[in-house]
């Protein structure tokens, strides 16, 4: 893909995304009323409010890459990324994708981010594991979850190889799926090779917790989420006792 594509894919991860979510909200415009109306509609829509539509008059809405998480629903976490030109890696464009991952992750605490998530579909991931959040779990867990300190890893164009074909069941939650989780099936060891933020060739050996967020990002980048591979009998609402306080 060259730079032409790829500034294209983040256009249209700015405009044709959008159009293809709003599309998918329109109401029934069938003028038979003897025909009945075959779309489902949702009683839990929200109808913005007129001062939020005078908002939106005057400032336009935020573009991809956003300061946010995605949330399941949008078009762009079902899509396939498309792959970067690795002529394009170090250009402001894709600098500025990863730059806004890595903020994002950080912001959100979380231990991985794929490049849809911030509504850019590019074959993109980022992981990070700080020492601070080793710290706040319990030598059991770290040594069960197989949990480690990891640095700041940033692949372009990835690909995942399996190590370890056994794989270990854990709970596990989703930016894009805010306030859920579930258990999932995972490799226990997986090999990713890739590009690095320099358009540097790295390979990257991981077990445990680590190997689990690698797989977890890289079916981001097929528009797969965990609850495609969950067990469905797990699935929680991670605040389900604080509705019945």
């Amino acid at each position: 893909m060259n730079r032409t594509s790829c500034v294209s894919l983040l256009h249209l991860s700015r405009v044709g995304f959008r159009l293809c979510a709003l599309s998918a909200q329109l109401p029934c415009t069938s003028t038979n009323s003897s025909v009945p109306c075959t779309r489902s509609c949702s009683t839990n829509v929200k109808v913005r409010s007129y001062l939020q539509y005078m908002k939106r008059m005057i400032i336009s809405p935020p573009s991809p890459p956003y300061s946010h998480a995605c949330q399941v629903g949008d078009p762009v976490l079902r899509s396939r990324a498309a792959a970067v030109d690795p002529s394009d890696i170090k250009g402001p464009e894709i600098q500025q994708v990863i730059n806004t991952m890595v903020k994002v992750m950080r912001k959100l605490e979380c231990v991985g981010l794929s490049a849809p998530q911030v509504g850019v579909p590019l074959r993109i991931l980022v992981l990070e594991y700080p020492q601070k959040m080793l710290e706040e779990s319990s030598p059991a867990s770290r040594e069960i979850r197989g949990l480690s300190v990891q640095p700041l890893r940033i692949f372009v164009n990835p690909k995942l190889r399996v190590l370890d074909g056994q794989t270990v069941l854990f709970q596990e939650a989703c930016e894009s799926i805010s306030g859920f989780s579930a258990t999932v099936p995972r490799f226990q060891a997986v090999e990713v090779s890739g590009l690095n933020e320099k358009g540097e060739a790295v390979v990257w050996q991981a077990s445990g917790w680590p190997a689990r967020i690698l797989q977890h990002e890289m079916d981001h980048l097929d528009g797969v989420l965990y609850i495609d591979r969950m067990d469905c009998k797990t699935f929680i609402n991670i605040n389900w006792q604080a509705h019945n306080d």
